[in-house]
């Protein structure tokens, strides 16, 4: 998996360690991580040297399930715009890059690895509100916008893979509002049912991703299952 050191994806990472169906763990991130158990093999990639997403690909032969649990959405002198007045260029442009080219990359990599003729998962960690039909606020452009963006690349890639992967199911999901340093910001007007730890998270999009069947590749997928319109 890449971007294993988040708050979803070091859940994640940890829900697929106490899982005997995993021989093997590939756990990228952007800095070290310490192995789990021997299952588990670290490795590092960054979105800025595309070099390392093919060295990555290269140590995984054949894997059954790739998830990207990675995103931006805030930083230093970044945050969700309100209005079209606060549209930066360099941001838009740092949003794209983590929340939708860096997953393509990732995918062009991987995804041909996939194997063949068994079922196979990729899986990116998107957003609802990167759904056009269903946004109704605005607001937070570049994020929205970018995972707009990631949702439509998941398409195409799933129409190319099933062409030779006729069982891969690839899929965008959205993990819900996790409590994260991502959403921290943002939480306030969430019902406390509504507002997941890390690990609950995990478990929800684990749960849906075995619930998968190659007919529903190339859509967006809530927490709970449900399909999410673009």
């Amino acid at each position: 998996m890449f971007g294993a050191s988040g708050g979803v994806g070091g859940a994640l990472l940890h829900h697929l360690a106490s899982d005997p169906r995993c021989g093997r763990i590939h756990a990228g991130s952007r800095s070290p991580i310490d192995a789990l158990d021997d299952r588990t093999i670290p490795f590092r990639f960054d979105f800025n040297d595309h070099a390392s997403l093919a060295a990555a690909a290269n140590t995984i032969a054949a894997p059954h399930l790739v998830i990207v649990s990675t995103g931006l959405l805030h930083g230093a002198n970044m945050a969700p715009e309100k209005t079209l007045r606060t549209l930066d260029p360099e941001q838009m442009t740092e949003s794209f890059a983590i929340n939708a080219i860096g997953p393509a990359m990732i995918a062009r990599h991987v995804l041909p690895r996939l194997p063949r003729h068994q079922r196979s998962l990729f899986a990116v960690i998107s957003a609802r509100v990167g759904s056009i039909s269903d946004n109704r606020l605005g607001g937070w452009h570049s994020y929205r916008a970018a995972k707009a963006a990631l949702n439509m690349l998941v398409r195409c890639f799933s129409i190319e893979v099933a062409r030779t992967h006729p069982l891969a199911v690839c899929v965008a999901l959205h993990p819900g509002t996790v409590d994260t340093a991502l959403s921290r910001p943002f939480q306030t007007g969430i019902a406390p049912d509504r507002l997941f730890d890390p690990q609950t998270a995990a478990g929800h999009l684990l749960q849906t991703l075995d619930r998968l069947k190659p007919e529903q590749t190339g859509h967006l997928f809530g927490w709970d299952g449900q399909e999410i319109p673009p």
